[in-house]
């Protein structure tokens, strides 16, 4: 298969090549991890899993004027101006993105079997490599492809612009995730793309919507994802609306829309906690150590304690997580309770013979209240006058999604934000999506980034001041693209 190039007309390569995409993801070996694994799954008590997020925007800043100044990363703009508030850290941050090649080179040359999973946003991707930190992409490109080191280190896809799937439109969110695996295969190659199976939504917002959750998950599953990391307090089981019990066990997240329409996919849930802290100090390893074998499905298995956290952000991350890192990996390596990554987990474990409808189901947040008085398939009409309903019923019912902070909303007080990327959606829609413009065209292309870098969910979580001013200007960009290009 060719090789795909990382820039096509000075934009990431984050479109035209589906079918390429698509064949690789359709002719991926069955198990990837699994046949390099030296851990007796067998005789193991539990395991642990731990995966680092990093991203940074691109905001309007290369410049005075804000209608002029180019798009460069936030961490640019942090290493210009290192005098101004945290942005002293830019250069610790920049570590930060490669320290994981120097990680587990070391500690496999030590006999350990260190485990990482990486999920590096597509704005981050392209910001570093504007800024020449091509040491970055070399260390991972080290850990990634290497045939002694790549067992190690698993990645997971993410919306190539950190959009947050509750409130970003499906069919946007389906280009995010596209977007995402092709500049991915540029980076690293095909046969690396065909190693990544699990899924980490920014922010671990889950559509709770029926309609928006069906969707969310269906375009995992067409993009070929098996599994999907979510957070505990955004799923209850759909016979009590009550939270997983075996929270380290796999579920399986089942999603049913108002026609009546089911889709399903593996969900890994990360227990709630202080996420950096609870990462930096390694705290799923030493959960995972007080806890034996559990039964499923009539067999006997490990469970597995799994967290995310920034990888970069927080003092924390920055000088605790390395030395706790390089320690516990010493100390699990070769033990009853191992470092393992979740595909590779996975794997063993259907090699037990369990299925995926053997896994106990989950569903997103409050759909028990809707299903109980309305019957799936009753249409979006009936769908959406329950909900009104139940919301005049109940102050705590809501369906604008959880994330890893459950005092947050990701629709609520963002209008100032969401009306401008309504809009550029909308136009992208009209102007690109439904005449059929190809996705190798240079317009499409150029539209398309924009109106992903318009969606970070970085213009929301702020809600005010200089970083909804730089949403609204690079939503007046995308739309400035479609209005006259097209």
């Amino acid at each position: 298969m060719e090789h795909l190039p990382e820039y096509v007309d000075g934009l990431p390569n984050v479109c035209g090549a589906e079918a390429a995409i698509e064949a690789a993801i359709r002719d991926r070996p069955g198990a990837v991890f699994k046949p390099s694994s030296p851990i007796p799954f067998d005789r193991i008590k539990s395991a642990c899993a731990i995966a680092l997020h990093m991203h940074q925007p691109l905001i309007p800043a290369g410049g005075d004027d804000l209608a002029t100044a180019g798009l460069i990363s936030n961490l640019q703009y942090m290493m210009e101006h290192q005098g101004i508030g945290d942005n002293h850290n830019a250069p610790v941050f920049h570590w930060c993105y490669k320290r994981m090649g120097e990680f587990v080179p070391q500690l496999v040359h030590e006999g350990k079997e260190p485990r990482v999973m990486l999920e590096y946003s597509g704005t981050l991707f392209h910001g570093l490599r504007k800024m020449g930190l091509n040491d970055v992409f070399d260390n991972l490109r080290t850990i990634t492809c290497h045939p002694e080191y790549r067992r190690c280190v698993e990645w997971l896809g993410a919306p190539w612009g950190h959009a947050v799937a509750p409130s970003t439109p499906a069919q946007d969110y389906r280009l995010h995730v596209k977007a995402w695996q092709q500049h991915f295969a540029a980076l690293f190659g095909f046969e690396a793309l065909s190693r990544v199976r699990g899924f980490s939504p920014s922010e671990m917002a889950l559509p709770n919507h029926p309609d928006v959750a069906y969707e969310f998950v269906k375009t995992l599953r067409d993009c070929g994802y098996t599994w999907v990391l979510v957070q505990e307090h955004t799923v209850e089981r759909p016979d009590n609306g009550h939270g997983p019990e075996r929270k380290h066990l796999p579920h399986r997240l089942v999603c049913t829309n108002s026609h009546g329409e089911s889709v399903s996919i593996i969900a890994i849930i990360k227990t709630q906690g202080s996420d950096t802290k609870l990462v930096a100090q390694m705290q799923p390893y030493y959960e995972a150590k007080g806890l034996s074998r559990w039964e499923l499905a009539g067999r006997s298995v490990p469970p597995l304690v799994t967290q995310i956290a920034d990888g970069e952000n927080g003092g924390v991350m920055m000088n605790e997580f390395p030395p706790k890192y390089f320690e516990v990996v010493r100390e699990a390596s070769g033990t009853e309770t191992p470092l393992m990554n979740v595909t590779e987990y996975l794997e063993f474990l259907f090699d037990l013979g369990i299925t995926e409808n053997d896994l106990p189901p989950v569903q997103p947040l409050f759909q028990k209240m809707i299903w109980d008085r309305l019957e799936p398939g009753a249409g979006p009409e009936k769908l959406h006058r329950t909900i009104e309903e139940l919301r005049k019923e109940n102050h705590r019912f809501h369906m604008e999604g959880g994330s890893w902070t459950n005092d947050i909303s990701w629709v609520r007080g963002y209008e100032n934000v969401l009306g401008p990327m309504e809009e550029a959606s909308s136009a992208f829609f009209e102007k690109v999506l439904e005449p059929g413009v190809p996705s190798d065209d240079p317009r499409y292309r150029n539209a398309l980034f924009h109106l992903m870098t318009a969606q970070t969910s970085c213009y929301r979580y702020w809600g005010q001041g200089l970083w909804t001013d730089y949403g609204r200007e690079i939503c007046r960009r995308a739309l400035d693209i479609l209005r006259h290009d097209f």
